[in-house]
């Protein structure tokens, strides 16, 4: 056989040995259902730490749809500009991103975020995403659940004579300076005072459970409601119910009080739960239970919630597949893992139920009642000037707690910069 003629024979070899590689090849394939090969899809997305599902999740989420997920693990005060920065050229900072509660008015002003279509049964069966509604549009997901719930030191109100939990505010008033009277604890009730964020929501947290109404129709301040919140502060402050050093100490240091004993009634976020037991947290341990919040002339009917969510930027070139993920994480069976493994409270009331009765969650009292109160304080949603106004209002808050003002001064500091933002 001359060189050519061994060569062909050479080449033809090879080609059918190829074709007998790729077809046993596609058949193991077709029978196992997985290749080895990358997804071609892809997504980016974009989290604090806190929210960043395991490896094992990405990957079950992979091999469900072919989507692979790049996380970018990014610092919660950092995110909301890097939204920005993106945005203003065009572009996605990440297909998938972090939405606070607090962000989704100025979010949407600047149409950052793609609406999500989900059923009114999946819009019920999660309070807390009226955060992330503008009118009909949700604009993001739910993940992390944090609302309003209240909290007393029942030995702390055995040994000051009080038989029954607070249901009014006036009770809890009364409480207080019994417990002061007695001795039992200097500063009975705590809530944050500080030129902070924490002093805006709880502004509007306790307005919202004594007088049912934070806002007119309109976006501004309603004067009856929100003046007789401060009126009502002012009076647990004058008296020294409250301790002094709320008005400098951080929001989660006045939450605080309450773990370390220093004080005997409190309304906080649901982490307090999991908090006030936790032996490397609490000298309080098997004190403290979880109550309905208080209201006018009984406990409220409805609480505000600070939760967070994820939506899908308008600015990315995979939205389809970063719906697919959001749907995804803020389902049942995510919602349930991801408080095994980071001990996020879940957004679905069925998970949070299930939780409790399968006792991954302790010591839960009205926990789960008070889930299904929530409600949003705003009549047309967040608005897009929320963090001027929580600024203004966290402002005057805190001078009237150190004396620079009345209630009335306080109201009107805060009344006419909110006007002014809602024209």
């Amino acid at each position: 056989m001359n060189r050519k003629k061994r060569l062909l024979a050479l080449l033809t070899a090879i080609g059918l040995l190829s074709v007998t590689v790729v077809g046993c090849s596609g058949s193991n394939e077709e029978s196992s259902g997985k290749t080895d090969k990358k997804s071609d899809k892809e997504i980016t997305l974009m989290i604090p730490e806190w929210g960043v599902p395991s490896e094992e999740l990405l990957e079950e989420f992979e091999e469900e749809t072919g989507i692979n997920v790049d996380v970018e693990a990014v610092a919660w005060d950092d995110i909301r500009d890097k939204v920005s920065i993106a945005a203003a050229g065009g572009k996605a900072p990440a297909d998938v991103i972090e939405v606070d509660w607090s962000w989704v008015g100025e979010f949407d002003s600047a149409d950052w975020l793609e609406p999500i279509e989900i059923s009114e049964e999946d819009i019920e069966a999660m309070p807390s995403i009226q955060s992330f509604m503008v009118g009909d549009k949700v604009l993001a997901l739910p993940y992390a659940n944090d609302y309003r719930i209240a909290y007393y030191n029942t030995e702390h109100y055995k040994e000051a004579g009080i038989e029954n939990a607070p249901k009014t505010w006036d009770e809890v008033y009364q409480n207080a300076k019994l417990l002061k009277e007695k001795k039992v604890v200097d500063y009975p009730f705590s809530i944050p005072l500080s030129a902070e964020e924490s002093s805006t929501t709880a502004l509007i947290w306790l307005t919202f459970a004594r007088e049912g109404k934070v806002f007119n129709d309109d976006n501004t301040l309603n004067k009856d409601a929100v003046l007789s919140t401060l009126e009502y502060m002012d009076k647990m402050n004058k008296e020294g119910l409250l301790d002094p050093s709320n008005r400098t100490s951080s929001g989660m240091d006045s939450y605080r009080k309450l773990t370390s004993g220093e004080a005997s009634f409190m309304v906080g976020p649901t982490s307090f739960v999991g908090r006030v037991n936790d032996e490397e947290e609490s000298d309080v341990v098997g004190e403290v239970s979880p109550i309905l919040v208080p209201g006018k002339d009984n406990t409220a009917k409805q609480t505000f919630a600070l939760p967070e969510g994820v939506g899908v930027s308008k600015y990315s070139e995979n939205k389809d597949e970063a719906m697919e993920f959001v749907k995804w994480y803020n389902s049942e069976k995510i919602q349930e893992s991801l408080y095994d493994e980071l001990n996020v409270i879940p957004t679905r009331t069925s998970v949070l139920e299930k939780l409790i009765e399968d006792e991954k969650i302790e010591n839960t009292g009205a926990m789960l009642e008070e889930s299904k109160l929530i409600k949003s304080p705003f009549p047309n949603g967040v608005p897009k000037y929320y963090s001027e106004m929580s600024k203004a209002i966290f402002d005057a808050i805190n001078k009237m707690a150190i004396d620079q003002s009345s209630p009335e001064e306080a109201f009107n500091e805060m009344d006419s910069k909110v006007k002014e933002l809602a024209k």
